[in-house]
């Protein structure tokens, strides 16, 4: 039971550093909402309210063919341990390649961008709530800038 009460203690000692709340800081008030609004995402399941799609940020990659940024995005992509699905040097592994140019929800980097900010069923996390937006930018500029294999290791067979 010590660990119970342990944790519960320092969960209550980092609300009281924060100074407030969920709702904002000490005086009880809520935040405002950020200001920039969040990336777009599709669902073709997605019903509008009168038919109006709520706003959503444009996603333009402010990296594309930067190489400082692709190298950025290497060791990001090592850093998060997306090799230890999609295999070093993104050719595929547990998860599926990333080099290839064959891209189940979509190749373009805003496609990419939300494949890795909102994550994907079966196994794809969310990674939007961990790694700030530049660092899933530098990510696409890096999968972006891989040549494809000569010999892609999962063949059509006729």
């Amino acid at each position: 039971m010590r660990p119970i009460f342990a944790s519960l203690a320092l969960v209550a000692a980092l609300a009281a550093c924060r100074g407030g709340d969920a709702r904002g800081p000490a005086t009880g008030t809520r935040q405002a909402p950020s200001a920039e609004p969040p990336p777009a995402v599709r669902h073709d399941e997605h019903v509008f309210a009168a038919g109006r799609v709520p706003p959503a940020a444009a996603l333009d990659n402010p990296y594309r063919g930067d190489s400082a940024a692709a190298t950025q995005g290497e060791k990001l992509f090592t850093a998060m341990n997306c090799d230890g699905c999609h295999g070093g040097g993104a050719t595929g592994w547990v998860g599926p390649s990333l080099a290839d140019g064959r891209w189940r929800y979509g190749g373009a980097d805003a496609e990419i961008f939300q494949s890795i900010y909102y994550g994907r069923p079966h196994g794809m996390p969310a990674f939007g709530g961990l790694i700030p937006r530049e660092g899933i930018w530098k990510l696409v500029t890096y999968l972006r800038s891989l040549p494809p294999p000569s010999d892609v290791p999962t063949e059509s067979w006729k």
